[in-house]
C-alpha cells in the first residue's frame, strides 16, 4: 500500500492538471494530498481551483524578486513549509533553481515525446505546432524528473498518440492531454509506492513497492 504523500503543485495557468490530480485523489486512485499550490501569475484559474479546494495557495511572481536565486529561495521556503514530498509542475512556465535536496522529488509533464520538441520556449501549443510542422506521425506526452535544464531530466513515463493528417494544434493538444491525464497520476503513484529508481540518468520502475 502506498503511503500518502504531500504534493506541492506549481502552475502558471488554468489549472487543468491540478484539477486532474485532485480528481484522482478524491476518487481514491492516488494516495496523495495537495499540500500547497504556488502560482507564478496572478488571476489564473489555477489559483481559484486551489483555494476552492481549501489548499494553501500562494502567488510568487518572479518579477517581484531581484534575482532568480531570490525567487528560487522563496519557492523552496514555501515547499519546505508545506512539507512537500513531491513537487509537480503543472504548466509552470517560470524558471527556478532546484536545490540538490529536491532533485529526484520534482516532476514535470511535457506534451511531446522527449527528447524531441523540448527545451526553452517549447510549451503548450508551440509544441503541437512544431510537431505538425515537422510532419510527425506520432506524438504524446512525457513525465520526467526535473533538473536545472529545460526538459532534460530523466524520463519516467511516456504515452504515445497518433498524429492524423487533418490534425490542428487544438485537436492534437486535446488527444495528448487525455494521455497526460493518465500518465501524471500514474507517475505520482509510482513515486508514492517507492518504485522509481534513477541511475545514470535513466529511471527504472521496480516491480514491487519498497515503502
Amino acid at each position: 500500500m502506498a503511503r500518502t504523500i504531500r504534493l506541492g503543485i506549481l502552475l502558471s495557468g488554468g489549472g487543468r492538471t491540478l484539477e486532474n490530480i485532485l480528481q484522482h485523489i478524491r476518487a481514491g486512485k492516488l494516495a496523495a494530498e495537495v499540500a500547497v499550490v504556488i502560482a507564478s501569475r496572478p488571476g489564473v484559474r489555477g489559483i481559484e481551483i486551489g483555494r476552492e479546494a481549501g489548499i494553501h495557495t500562494h502567488l510568487a511572481r518572479p518579477k517581484e524578486f531581484p534575482t532568480v536565486e531570490a525567487y528560487s529561495d522563496a519557492m523552496v521556503r514555501l515547499l519546505d513549509e508545506a512539507q512537500a514530498d513531491l513537487v509537480c509542475l503543472a504548466g509552470f512556465l517560470s524558471y527556478w533553481i532546484i536545490p540538490d535536496r529536491y532533485i529526484g522529488r520534482v516532476m514535470n509533464i511535457h506534451p511531446a515525446l522527449l527528447p524531441s520538441f523540448g527545451g526553452k520556449g517549447m510549451y503548450g501549443h508551440h509544441v503541437h505546432e512544431a510537431v505538425l510542422a515537422r510532419g510527425c506521425k506520432v506524438s504524446g506526452c512525457t513525465v520526467h524528473f526535473v533538473n536545472n535544464e529545460y526538459d532534460a531530466g530523466p524520463i519516467i513515463l511516456q504515452r504515445a498518440v497518433p498524429v492524423r493528417d487533418d490534425d490542428t494544434p487544438d485537436t492534437l493538444a486535446a488527444r495528448v492531454f487525455r494521455q497526460e491525464c493518465r500518465a501524471y497520476p500514474e507517475a505520482i503513484r509510482l513515486f508514492a509506492e517507492g518504485r522509481l529508481r534513477a541511475e545514470g540518468g535513466v529511471v527504472h520502475i521496480d516491480d514491487r513497492e519498497s515503502m
